[in-house]
């Protein structure tokens, strides 16, 4: 039976959905989930984990396993350009098979700086990791089937109507806050009338338009073209434009593709899909179509606002993204990341409901950041146009394939090599950072500039004994300690204790590294791995202003305990 209260109810049981269940649930926050489907996704859908949610699974005790996950260990996750499949191959982009991740980012520390590379598996199969992590959790409900029908907000929480998909029957459910991370069609977001704002279905060449997704079933490929194996496959050439993504590494693959003016979705058929992949084949091999799906490129909306009083938005419902640069999920995976902490201290105690008003002042910017990055990505690929000698033989077919093969490699290490994109995210403007007067590190996709500036990733650092940094936070609150002789840590410790507050206190200071990074004598690391504090402190009333600073009863003080004006004030800040 489906409970009828709880903490949080979550509309939606993608990424963002489960991610935050695993966090609430892993905080023994009660928590019931809601999805009108029934059960979570197996179609592959999105293949990039990054980097920086590859970092949060391993906080949670799981990266290995995800890792484990999708291609095989010793497959390649190159990426390559092809006139055809069976025709030129005009660049390359090579890169580490997962087998080979631990020790190529200890290698390229100045290029990777954290503990995890970026992995290659479909999205559906870490849901479903997701999953059987959130339904393990004492104090997550997970309920298939089950569609919200509406909600009404009161002075102490929320009510949600749930409808039981399968005997039609109602429920009602009271909880202090509802999360919606129902998609782009959010029911929530709809109800709270809250619109996306940006650019919507850009037209390119490719990238921009109406995609096909077709899955296909085809080991012939590895055998009869004998290509040297890559995890993305592109074709570039006037007639047919795809990408073509390796789901197990044996021969299931998903092919993307912007369908043509005369091509309708709606009418397409498996055996016309069949033909639109023997066209980037540029071969006839055998292959079975399993599925097709359509979908829409070239669009870069966020919502206007993140939520309303006690509803909070993420995910899709809140950001809609083309998927150049693969990011969509994994903003997904750090909204979740964020508001969990959030919401867990606010339900316990630790912190003002004040708090909650930072999820967007922190979120939203990011979300425009990235999905301006991500369009960037499509303009670069989509915008550069196949020359039309490029598949003919003799002198001038050889120059367009040269001169494409140069432009297709740097624009594949701009794309696909991006720590900056996936590590440095920043909430400079948050109410809930300190401010320490130091610049702003540069922020550009291809390249990350670790910075313990207040507001940023916390920097990764490989430590004497060989182990991660991150290894040894607390999965709440961390005191990075560089002088262990000032009377601070103390102060810390009694004042975190004080307030419930558990704070893991970490003596860094016979690691030389890291304090080259983090300049400071001590650094406060939110349970997020966000650094929220760094520098020293004299007596008791500063370890007290710090913390009332990072969880949010600073602002609540100063907007006299109205949640509505800490809201506002952390939009302008943003």
């Amino acid at each position: 039976m489906m409970p009828a209260k709880a903490s949080v109810v979550i509309v939606g049981a993608g990424p963002c959905g489960l991610m935050l269940a695993n966090e609430l649930g892993r905080r023994g926050v009660s928590t019931i989930v809601v999805d009108r489907e029934g059960g979570v996704a197996t179609a592959p859908q999105a293949n990039a984990t990054q980097a920086r949610s590859m970092e949060h699974y391993r906080r949670l005790g799981f990266a290995d396993a995800i890792r484990k996950l999708g291609l095989p260990g010793d497959y390649p996750t190159d990426v390559a350009y092809f006139t055809t499949y069976a025709g030129y191959e005009l660049a390359r982009h090579s890169m580490p098979s997962s087998g080979d991740a631990a020790r190529f980012v200890r290698e390229n520390e100045q290029v990777w700086n954290g503990p995890e590379l970026p992995h290659r598996v479909p999205q559906s199969l870490v849901e479903q990791t997701l999953f059987r992590k959130a339904e393990a959790l004492d104090d997550v409900s997970l309920r298939f089937n089950c569609e919200l029908s509406g909600f009404v907000e009161d002075e102490t929480g929320i009510i949600a109507d749930v409808k039981n998909l399968t005997d039609g029957t109602r429920k009602l459910i009271r909880a202090s806050y509802l999360f919606g991370a129902d998609g782009a069609q959010s029911q929530v977001r709809k109800q709270l009338g809250i619109r996306y704002a940006g650019a919507d279905a850009s037209q390119r060449d490719f990238m921009g338009g109406r995609m096909l997704s077709i899955y296909i079933d085809a080991p012939a490929f590895y055998t009869e073209l004998r290509n040297p194996k890559a995890w993305m496959y592109w074709t570039f050439n006037k007639r047919r434009r795809a990408l073509l993504a390796a789901v197990d590494g044996r021969g299931k693959f998903v092919l993307q593709t912007q369908l043509k003016d005369h091509e309708h979705a709606e009418t397409m058929t498996e055996e016309d899909a069949g033909q639109l992949f023997l066209q980037s084949v540029g071969a006839d091999i055998p292959f079975k179509v399993t599925g097709i799906a359509s979908w829409l490129a070239g669009r870069a909306l966020v919502a206007e606002r993140f939520g309303e009083g006690r509803v909070l938005l993420g995910g899709d419902a809140v950001h809609l993204f083309t998927p150049t640069g693969g990011m969509g999920y994994n903003t997904a995976i750090e909204d979740a990341v964020n508001i969990g902490w959030k919401l867990a201290a606010v339900v316990k105690g630790h912190a003002d409901p004040a708090l909650l008003s930072t999820y967007e002042a922190e979120r939203r910017p990011v979300a425009l950041r990235n999905t301006r990055f991500a369009i960037g990505f499509a303009d670069s690929i989509g915008l550069y146009v196949p020359s039309p000698a490029i598949e003919d033989e003799g002198p001038a077919g050889e120059a367009a394939r040269s001169r494409a093969g140069a432009y297709l490699e740097q624009h594949a290490r701009k794309e696909f090599t991006i720590p900056g994109f996936t590590l440095g995210a920043r909430y400079d403007a948050s109410p809930a950072v300190f401010r320490d007067g130091t610049p702003i590190p540069p922020d550009a996709p291809s390249v990350y500039v670790p910075s313990a500036k207040p507001g940023g990733r916390a920097p990764h650092a490989w430590l004497k004994d060989g182990s991660s940094l991150f290894d040894r936070f607390g999965f709440e609150w961390t005191l990075l300690v560089f002088n262990p002789a000032s009377p601070a840590a103390q102060l810390f410790a009694e004042e975190a204790a004080r307030r419930g507050l558990d704070l893991e206190i970490v003596d860094l200071s016979g690691e030389p590294v890291a304090a080259d990074l983090y300049e400071a004598q001590f650094a406060i690391i939110r349970p997020d791995q966000v650094v929220g504090w760094r520098g020293s402190i004299s007596d008791s009333s500063d370890a007290t202003a710090v913390f009332d600073t990072l969880t949010g009863r600073s602002m609540a003080e100063k907007n006299n305990f109205n949640p509505a004006l800490a809201v506002e004030d952390a939009r302008k800040r943003a």
